[in-house]
């Protein structure tokens, strides 16, 4: 059934991607009033350019689409985006990334892999059996997803995965022209679990350059309920979050930008399971329940001065403060069956802390004459983080090691541009680290490192219609302070059983891309807009640094608690296509994964099953309508992290998910300012776990959103 539904799945991309590309074949580039996914403008990769006009694959998620699928998560938000599936369990407080193949919640230094930022604050949290980011979608406005170690030039070395940026709302996309302020007030109802939000947004112009956004969220819900009806026990939870924003405009044509953000996320919920990646009554039974008090802040001081007129200046530079806490106290686990044992600690009532400091600078000098374009970036990034675990007990966290990391990246990034027809993308960064693990750890001592991370990238228009593109690159991921100082030992810690293991090797990638664009406009009506963009990439991966829970060698060593696997592999190919109009749209990404570790033969345990996601929508432009319906469709998988040994490869079946929206948005009357959304996930109430997730999916939900802004 799984074949039979991929291979379908696979037919019904090939058709639309045919009907695109017959149609932009004979298509004239020309200006058009829709804008397609891949037209929209990046921002994360330099010269500010559309997705599609980038040698690398990213993707834009915007408003729209946040409230087009009406996110209770992260995760929802990010269902349809290409080379991305979501990890861990549908709980507020158990999900994480993966991205082509890298990332698993059992596999702490998964979040050093892939890079995640708010408003260009590095987000990080490794914390064992839990997700790693914590947030409400409420915030955001939009999410660039950059795919591959290419990123690393820019974000920092090991960015192996790729890198997710949020950014937050701002006053200015509230206050219409002519305003002084506006009022946003939202609620939302999820039928499954009875799940509520209530959410208000200010946002006021104090002068003609000084404005403020102030945004509050209260969101809650009861267990839900798997496909098929059985009850997710201790899936209920209750979350507040918060954001205040400044934003200062000076200078010439007030092109000077200051702002300055402080967001606030806070999970209050006594008696939750332990276990937040997995929905399951053994490890529940195993692991007990907790107090848990979970709270993530974002401070960013950022400055923006573009020189316009000034070709050597265009600089932009941030200060930004993250701190993510997790408290629990309370365990209800009962261990009398189970042998003293330091692995048990982590129940014991503990405070985890991530905080990281980052400074940031960098500046583009430009050069333009006619029919050439350059725009050399050189930047600078420090920052500082300290991971903590304060607890009254008098033991030490054996896998939770306290430390601190002090990094140094210098990078460059030139792009030229020939005639508007070849883009030439080449950069390199270095990047210096040295961690001091904590005194009271047994053994441990200073580690320094440092990594390079170069790459190269070509985009050719042959046509106005058509373009190919290729890249090169190459990154270094160093170790983290848990892969270097975890270790097991007994309860005297007199004898060890897993030592550390501070000779760890960094992990290298050198990822090659290819892939082309299609593009067009007119074609089925006028103003229309239709677009499609293929990559395949191949990943080849020295030294990966793995343990126990990852590990596909049954050779691994077992007197260390992380090991280098010699070599793997991970390629695959992903399209995303789109159309728009005044009276259609549609989206589709197919996603295609493989990955091997070359040592052994065996699968890798953290490659997703291939997947398709379609999307397709119609509108009523007089009377403000909207709707349309979104398929998922994933095929059988022959790997999993739900296998018990190191060489078990555990079937998964496929499955598909329909759901409907639609939106009623007028803007005359006494409406005027309302909108209205409605859909329906999980239409047919399919039961189902995705091969990468640790808990089956959420059932059939109904969600029913109201909102209305008060201009003044």
């Amino acid at each position: 059934m799984g074949l039979v539904r991929m291979r379908s799945a696979a037919l019904m991309g090939g058709v639309a991607l045919a009907v695109v590309a017959a149609q932009v074949a004979f298509a004239q580039t020309v200006n058009t009033t829709n804008v397609t996914l891949l037209e929209r403008l990046v921002i994360g990769l330099g010269a500010p350019k559309i997705a599609i006009d980038t040698p690398q694959a990213v993707t834009v998620v915007d408003q729209e689409d946040l409230d087009r699928s009406q996110p209770t998560t992260i995760g929802d938000a990010l269902k349809t985006v290409p080379g991305v599936t979501m990890l861990g369990s549908d709980n507020v407080l158990g999900q994480a990334f993966n991205i082509r193949g890298i990332g698993t919640t059992e596999n702490t230094a998964d979040a050093a892999r892939i890079v995640v930022t708010v408003d260009g604050a590095p987000k990080f949290s490794e914390q064992y059996r839990m997700g790693s980011f914590f947030s409400d979608p409420e915030l955001y406005k939009q999410v660039e997803v950059l795919r591959g170690p290419a990123s690393s030039t820019l974000y920092g070395a090991g960015a192996i995965g790729g890198v997710i940026n949020f950014t937050t709302k701002d006053a200015s996309d509230f206050i219409a022209p002519g305003m002084t302020g506006a009022v946003r007030l939202k609620t939302q109802y999820d039928s499954n679990g009875n799940g509520t939000l209530a959410s208000g947004i200010l946002a006021h112009r104090l002068t003609d350059n000084f404005d403020v956004l102030a945004a509050g969220n209260w969101r809650r819900a009861d267990d839900f309920t798997f496909g098929g009806g059985d009850l997710a026990e201790g899936t209920d939870f209750s979350t507040l979050s918060g954001l205040l924003k400044g934003t200062l405009r000076f200078g010439q044509n007030d092109e000077q930008v200051v702002r300055l953000s402080y967001q606030h996320w806070t999970s209050d919920d006594p008696d939750q399971p332990y276990v937040q990646t997995q929905i399951d009554p053994i490890l529940n039974g195993t692991f007990g329940n907790i107090d848990r008090l979970v709270t993530d802040d974002t401070v960013v001081l950022s400055y923006e001065n573009p020189a316009s007129d000034n070709p050597w200046l265009d600089t932009k530079m941030s200060l930004s403060y993250s701190n993510t806490t997790n408290s629990q106290t309370g365990s209800t686990a009962d261990l009398s069956g189970f042998p003293p044992s330091p692995t048990f600690r982590i129940l014991d009532d503990t405070d985890y802390t991530y905080e990281n400091l980052q400074f940031k600078v960098d500046n583009t000098a430009e050069y333009i004459t006619e029919g050439f374009e350059n725009y050399l970036t050189v930047g600078l990034q420090a920052s500082h983080q300290n991971r903590l675990a304060e607890r009254t007990a008098t033991t030490l966290l054996q896998q939770h090691p306290e430390g601190t990391e002090d990094k140094l990246g210098l990078y460059f990034q030139n792009e030229s541009i020939w005639n508007d027809q070849l883009t030439v993308i080449g950069g390199v960064r270095a990047d210096f680290s040295t961690i001091n693990p904590s005194e009271e750890i047994p053994g441990a001592y200073e580690v320094s490192n440092e990594a390079i991370s170069p790459k190269i990238a070509a985009l050719y228009d042959v046509t106005e219609n058509f373009g190919v593109f290729g890249s090169l690159s190459y990154t270094e991921r160093m170790p983290t302070i848990d892969e270097l100082y975890s270790y097991s030992a007994n309860n005297a810690e007199t004898v060890f059983t897993r030592n550390m293991n501070m000779d760890l090797e960094k992990e290298k990638s050198i990822n090659y891309e290819a892939g082309f664009t299609l593009s067009g406009n007119d074609l089925v009506q006028s103003g229309d807009a239709a677009s499609v963009k293929m990559t395949a990439f191949y990943n080849d991966l020295y030294d990966l640094i793995a343990t126990s829970g990852t590990r596909s060698s049954p050779t691994f060593p077992t007197d260390v608690y992380y090991a280098n696997i010699d070599r793997a592999e991970i390629y695959g190919i992903e399209v995303e296509g789109a159309y728009n109009s005044d009276l259609f749209f549609a989206n589709l990404a197919y996603t295609a994964t493989w990955g091997s570790d070359l040592t052994t033969g065996l699968p890798l345990r953290t490659i997703p099953a291939h997947r398709v996601a379609l999307t397709v929508g119609a509108r009523v432009p007089e009377h403000n309508l909207e709707f349309g319906a979104r398929a998922r469709l994933v095929a059988d998988a022959e790997n999993s992290i739900g296998a018990t040994n190191t060489t078990q490869v555990v079937p998964v079946e496929g499955y598909q998910t329909y759901d409907l929206f639609a939106a009623w948005k007028p803007d005359t009357g006494v409406m005027a300012g309302t909108e209205l959304r409605a859909s329906v996930e999980n239409l047919f109430d399919a039961s189902y776990r995705d091969n990468l997730a640790s808990a089956d999916a959420k059932g059939r939900t109904f969600k029913l959103s109201l909102s209305k802004q008060f201009d003044y």
